[in-house]
């Protein structure tokens, strides 16, 4: 019996339900009983976490933008799968970011922030209490019944642990005016770009992240031959990544792309059901969602065989010389975009070198009229990394991508060449080769750290590591 099924026969009546399909009828004996027999559950007074002092400074911000109106930032809620199965539930990363509060945030909470007069706000934590034993909410709701989901937590546990102040989500309700995450543009925009420059605890998890994601590649390259004798090698390539991912962190930061041979031509390939063919390359797009919800964007790319062909080899050297390019110019004062034109000056004269333009480096160089090496390399060569995979998505422009570099600021680094299989504007020989070098950076006083530097990054790095790992 799957645990959402019970026997019926002698069910008693029970109150209405928001979701009839997860209200539980009960036998009478069952209802006469359950609700006695428990121990005490000791309430617990935890210190505040490490995050909580950053997550008030935050919280400070955003007050003062915002003189004199009540802010609402929901958690969010679960979000279903299928029938009575939800995907596995994620707050808001504002609502994450504000509170402290990471994976074990609980579902439907809201952070409110009440004016105080014309400046400063009280803000209040609404969260469901625990429920007692005595109510059927205990037993008879899959969705957040204690018997079936496990204890949830206690306003007082939850105010020391966050260092805010808390109250039961009954007492929570919405008034006119309100400012509502995702619903006012002023607001969501704000706090998206107060993510921009990560503060030092943000750090520590970046870089916490990216040390697990380097394990996770090194499982991936250590298992190479069983995944090569997998009839579908992307998927066991995923399943591995996923292994790391859940013993030592939340999770992914977004779906894994395991892309073999020509699958790598396909930017956000994630379907991962293909072969993984020896003299093939395979590209691995993968990051670690560590448990305070920071993740790691790193990829690189394998020759399955354990050493790049000449053609090969050619392509991924040119995708590491624009990153190496892009790695030159990234340092404080410098604009966002800047980055990305120093990748793509490098694309464009190589591609134009091998014939592959209709017109010269120059040319395609050109904001107007140009472009033509952007059909095998369409994407960003960066976007900002946090608790986002694609962090500080509703910045304004000017605040992003022509944003001037901070010291603190976090993103990836990423250029690549993609030959589509059937692209006849490319030699035979290039078709369904698909290559992307993308490591995590940090904005320091005069340049960047490669906080994945740790992770092979040349051709001869990586045939050294395949090899390595093979003994």
């Amino acid at each position: 019996m799957s645990t959402n099924e019970t026997d019926t026969t002698t069910a008693e009546p029970q109150p209405a339900a928001e979701n009839l399909n997860r209200k539980q009828p009960f036998p009478r004996g069952f209802l006469e009983t359950i609700s006695t027999g428990w121990a005490d559950r000791p309430e617990q007074t935890p210190p505040p976490r490490a995050q909580a002092p950053h997550a008030a400074a935050r919280r400070d911000a955003l007050s003062a933008a915002f003189p004199g109106k009540r802010l609402v930032l929901p958690a969010g809620t679960y979000k279903q799968r299928s029938n009575d199965t939800d995907y596995p539930f994620r707050a808001h990363s504002a609502f994450a970011h504000l509170t402290g509060w990471a994976s074990d945030a609980v579902p439907d909470s809201v952070l409110v922030f009440e004016p105080t007069g014309e400046t400063g706000h009280d803000v209040t934590l609404y969260l469901r209490e625990r429920a007692d034993r005595t109510t059927a909410e205990f037993y008879g709701d899959a969705t957040i019944g204690e018997f079936w989901i496990g204890p949830r937590p206690a306003l007082g546990g939850v105010a020391s642990d966050l260092g805010l102040a808390t109250a039961h989500l009954d007492a929570f309700d919405t008034l006119p005016g309100d400012l509502v995450l995702e619903e006012d543009a002023d607001l969501t925009r704000f706090v998206s770009e107060l993510r921009l420059v990560k503060d030092a605890y943000e750090i520590e998890q970046l870089r916490l992240a990216v040390a697990v994601t380097a394990r996770g590649f090194d499982d991936i390259v250590a298992d190479l031959p069983r995944i090569i004798d997998t009839p579908r090698g992307e998927r066991a390539v995923e399943g591995i990544f996923h292994q790391r991912a859940r013993i030592e962190g939340n999770g992914e930061g977004y779906d894994t792309i395991a892309a073999s041979g020509p699958h790598a031509c396909y930017l956000h390939w994630t379907r991962n059901d293909g072969a993984v063919v020896p003299g093939d390359l395979i590209l691995v797009d993968a990051g670690v969602e560590v448990d305070s919800l920071y993740t790691a964007d790193i990829t690189r790319t394998l020759p399955v065989s354990g050493t790049f062909t000449d053609v090969q080899r050619r392509v991924y050297d040119t995708v590491l010389e624009a990153a190496d390019a892009a790695f030159a110019v990234a340092k404080p004062g410098v604009r966002f975009r800047q980055v990305h034109e120093a990748a793509m000056a490098v694309i464009a004269r190589r591609t134009a070198e091998w014939g592959l333009l209709p017109v010269t480096a120059e040319e395609a160089l050109d904001a107007d009229a140009g472009g033509q090496h952007r059909r095998y390399m369409v994407h960003g060569t960066s976007h900002h990394l946090g608790i986002d995979v694609h962090d500080c998505a509703q910045a304004r422009r000017e605040m992003y991508y022509d944003g001037i570099l901070e010291e603190g600021m976090v993103f990836t680094i990423e250029p690549g060449l993609y030959f589509q299989i059937d692209d006849l504007t490319v030699p035979e020989e290039f078709r369904g080769i698909g290559v992307r070098i993308e490591d995590d950076v940090l904005v320091t006083a005069d340049g960047v750290e490669n906080l994945s530097a740790a992770i092979p990054r040349t051709a001869d790095e990586i045939e050294a590591w395949i090899a390595g790992s093979a003994r």
